[in-house]
C-alpha cells in the first residue's frame, strides 16, 4: 500500500493546530502532537470520503471526537488535564477544519457531541 499522506489542502498545511497548548507548558508536548494527529486524520478523512451530507460529516467528527475523549484520559498521568483553554483550543480547530472543507455551517456543539472533555 500507498505510504499514508497527511492533509492536501494548503490552509490546514499551514495551520497550527492546538497553538494555544503548544504555547502552555502545562500541557505536555508529546500529547498535545496526539491531538493534532487526530485533527490531521480527520482532514485526511474528510478528503478521501469527501462527505456529501452533515450525517457524514458528523460520523468523521464524532470518531475522532471519541479518538480525543481516549486521548483525554493520558493528561491526568502528566499533571494535566484537557480543561477549559484545551477544550476551547480543540473546539476551534474542530471549526476551523469545518469552515476549510466547506461545512462551516455545521453546528460545532454537534460536530464535537460525544466529547467528555
Amino acid at each position: 500500500p500507498a505510504p499514508r499522506r497527511g492533509p492536501e489542502n494548503a490552509r490546514i498545511q499551514k495551520h497550527r493546530f492546538l497553538a494555544e497548548m503548544y504555547d502552555d507548558d502545562y500541557f505536555p508536548d508529546r500529547l498535545v502532537n496526539k491531538g493534532k494527529a487526530i485533527l490531521l486524520r480527520l482532514c485526511v478523512q474528510i478528503e478521501r470520503r469527501q462527505p456529501q451530507d452533515a450525517a457524514a460529516v458528523y460520523a468523521l467528527t464524532h470518531a475522532a471526537t471519541e479518538r480525543f475523549n481516549d486521548l483525554a484520559e493520558e493528561f491526568p498521568e502528566h499533571d494535566s488535564d484537557i480543561e477549559t483553554a484545551a477544550r476551547e483550543a480543540i473546539a476551534a480547530d474542530f471549526a476551523f477544519i469545518l469552515r476549510v472543507y466547506g461545512f462551516g455551517h455545521l453546528d460545532i456543539e454537534e460536530a464535537i457531541a460525544p466529547r467528555d472533555w
